[in-house]
């Protein structure tokens, strides 16, 4: 029999045991539910078919992404795509390549060995290959930012930058944002109360897709089955049968009237029953939406319909705001008083700056009823996106900060404490190195990109200041505030006059502070999946490099070998050269750059009194933060999300409505209807269709340009020649007259 002592000692081992399981656990339980606590170390990273599939991978999506970003659908594939198409050849690779060791020809390696074929193809190989992948898709953005700097130079302002200053700008752009990215991650990664949500999905489907698979249909075969399928189909509306990228049916009922085009067009017009059967319509610019998830689709439903189907009619029909019916209904174009297109080549003058007397010859820029109203949204998003978070996630961020100084480390970061971290002075080296080289940029060759030495100061200092707390909120919330806006608003006052000036600055400043968060998502992502540091930092830089070398070596090819590119009113009926993105960017480097603000949205403009959306956005949230407390047992009231409402149609321009409506209507059916009667089946194949979906598009549309488009071999039909609205532009103010097959009114 033990005696008391015995047993009082067991209980307090016991009660020791406890409190070391309970400390180790994270503390948020979303990543208790799916993050695993457990690492095989193991497990071998540097592998041959890593570094294969990772290049292949990172290589192949930058050309495709930057491939697809001129046409008038620009399809994303993103990060899922990749983790979804490897699997089975990683598999292939591991059954197949030669299992034989032997020693490396380098010095300080001669006594390791090496194999081709380490073992199984295991789950930190595949991490590691769609992080490789995911700086090929600029992190979910298609291709990276500053190459609209040289689009917009090249095709749009018709003037020349050099090949070294372009690759330059992107180069540094880029790894600028790793550079805040590694100093940081100290605060916003290894913290367990820095949870970033987004990430969570990523897991569970790493750990789903290396599950054993004993169903009849394995994820390989379902993959197999829809990429073909996509693939093949691609063919009719990617050449045989455009119009069905979007079906706008009530035009072709009423192929007389202006207004009937105005409500009908999913192209140019408030799309009223117009859909697609263009796998690229539905995913462009919103991206696939079978890995939205469905609260999210709800509230752009909500925010869609308030801007598009309120908003705009009632300012365009209503009160005809801003001369709203001198205009198209829809338009991201910029035009005189007198409904003509403003001729922005014709006040630029040979520096190029902005050329004042021909300005005032032509006067003042207007803008359609929409892409105002479009502006004074984002405005609100946002100021609500501040105060909205300041109110209901305030206490809540504030509280994990602390804690992440406070708390103790959990079972994560205890594992990933095995492995040898990055030194610090990496990441500073990295930094004064690009910081140098971008200093040399912009004063050697200010003449291609305008940006003052001082300017490249400032703008690394707003992003030095904003990449903490911005990371902070996307970490906890996964909410990441848009401040692009405001770095084009602050250059604007500056130093008006000077288009490429502005868009750098956004680009160094704003933009570099955005990828400095998605480098702390993908380090969370590895810290999650106990992926050694190093192993990260290697591959997120190779990869940031090489995507964008790829980027621009794209666009650079198709800038300067596809004719008339980026001009529809140039380009042939059917052409997909359109550059809906790199127009809106051209835009905004006329409004914020070229005249400046105080001429668009100050005194000198006509449009100051969009500024007010600045204040009614930031009031929102506060005030149904207070409804929220003044009746607390009404829970819908917290579910109204104002920055999520206000900034659905972001997008737009230049997402149209033939994309939301789409997008919208797939989400739905697959993120409810499916999610929540067949939810086996959503969990085993959903993100497998939504990557061979975009898979498949991505392919033909590649073959169809090089085996077709190239040969300029294209058919001409009833359809192949757009959506058939041709009055949908037409103006609807008395006397105003655009185009010769337009009614007068």
């Amino acid at each position: 029999m033990e005696t008391a002592e015995k047993l009082q000692g067991k209980v307090d081992a016991e009660n020791v045991k406890e409190e070391i399981n309970e400390e180790e656990e994270s503390p948020i339980e979303e990543v208790r539910l799916t993050v695993t606590n457990t690492d095989d170390h193991t497990l071998p990273v540097w592998t041959f078919r890593m570094w294969f599939l990772g290049l292949l991978s990172c290589g192949l999506l930058s050309f495709l992404n930057q491939f697809f970003a001129y046409r008038t659908e620009p399809l994303v594939i993103t990060q899922i795509t990749v983790q979804v198409a490897v699997l089975p050849i990683g598999h292939f690779m591991a059954k197949f390549l030669p299992k034989t060791k032997f020693h490396l020809p380098i010095r300080g390696f001669a006594s390791k060995k090496f194999s081709l074929n380490p073992g199984p193809f295991n789950m930190k190989e595949h991490v590691l290959i769609s992080i490789f992948a995911n700086a090929g898709s600029a992190f979910g953005s298609g291709s990276a930012y500053a190459v609209y700097i040289v689009s917009i130079i090249k095709a749009f302002y018709g003037r020349d930058i050099s090949f070294l200053a372009g690759w330059l700008l992107i180069i540094t752009t880029q790894v600028l944002g790793y550079g805040w990215a590694g100093l940081l991650r100290k605060y916003v990664v290894e913290p367990a109360h820095m949870w970033w949500p987004s990430t969570l999905v990523q897991v569970s489907l790493f750990r789903a897709l290396h599950e054993k698979d004993t169903n009849r249909m394995s994820r390989a075969k379902f993959f197999l089955i829809a990429f073909v399928c996509s693939f093949a189909w691609y063919a009719v509306p990617g050449f045989l049968f455009p119009t069905l990228t979007s079906i706008s049916w009530v035009c072709w009922a009423f192929s007389k009237s202006v207004t009937a085009q105005q409500i009908g067009s999913g192209m140019k017009g408030l799309g009223v029953g117009a859909f697609t059967l263009d796998w690229s319509a539905v995913a462009s610019f919103l991206f696939s939406p079978l890995i939205s998830p469905f609260f999210a689709i709800v509230n752009v439903f909500f925010g869609y319909v308030l801007f598009m189907y309120v908003a705009i009619p009632i300012a365009y029909w209503g009160f005809d705001l801003y001369h709203a019916k001198t205009f198209p209904i829809f338009s991201a174009d910029l035009f005189r008083s007198n409904g003509e297109s403003y001729n922005i080549t014709a006040i630029v003058n040979p520096k190029f700056q902005i050329d004042y007397p021909s300005y005032d010859a032509q006067g003042r820029i207007n803008l359609s009823t929409f892409f105002a109203l479009s502006y004074g949204f984002g405005f609100a998003t946002i100021a609500s996106t501040l105060t909205h978070v300041g109110f209901f996630n305030g206490r809540e961020i504030y509280e994990r900060f602390r804690a992440s100084y406070k708390g103790k480390e959990d079972i994560h970061t205890r594992l990933m404490n095995k492995y040898p971290k990055i030194p610090n002075w990496w990441f500073y080296v990295m930094l004064a190195v690009t910081i140098i080289v971008s200093v040399i940029l912009v004063t050697v060759l200010n003449d291609q990109v305008q940006l003052p030495y001082w300017g490249l100061i400032f703008a690394c200092g707003l992003a030095f200041i904003f990449t903490l707390p911005v990371s902070m909120i996307t970490a906890t919330t996964n909410q990441t505030p848009g401040l692009n806006i405001i770095t084009e608003y602050i250059m604007g006052l500056i130093l008006p006059g000077y288009p490429i000036a502005n868009v750098c600055f956004k680009t160094y400043g704003y933009m570099s502070m955005s990828q400095a968060v998605s480098f702390l998502s993908d380090f969370k992502l590895g810290h999650y999946m106990k992926i050694p540091p190093r192993s990260m930092f290697l591959v997120q830089l190779i990869g940031t490099i090489i995507a964008g070398s790829v980027n621009i070596g794209v666009a650079w090819w198709l800038l300067t070998t596809t004719k008339d590119i980026c001009h529809p009113e140039r380009l042939p009926a059917n052409s997909p050269w359109t550059c809906p993105s790199d127009r809106v960017f051209f835009d905004a480097s006329v409004i914020w750059g070229l005249v400046g603000p105080k001429r668009i949205f100050g005194p000198l403009g006509n449009y100051p009194a969009l500024n007010w959306f600045f204040l009614g956005g930031a009031v929102g949230p506060i005030l149904v933060w207070l409804l929220h407390k003044a009746f607390p047992n009404q829970s819908w009231i917290a579910l109204i999300h104002l920055p999520v409402l206000l900034g659905a149609t972001a997008y737009m321009p230049p997402a149209r409505a033939v994309n939301y409506n789409s997008w919208i209507i797939v989400g739905t059916i697959f993120n409810y209807f499916v999610f929540r009667y067949r939810k086996k089946w959503w969990t085993r194949y959903n993100y497998v269709l939504s990557a061979a979906l975009d898979a498949g598009v991505a392919f033909m549309g590649v073959l169809l340009y090089f085996s077709l488009t190239l040969e300029n071999q294209s058919l001409d039909w009833w359809g192949t020649r757009g959506e058939h609205c041709p009055l949908v532009d037409c103006p609807t103010a008395p006397g105003v007259i655009r185009d010769p097959q337009c009614p007068v009114f």
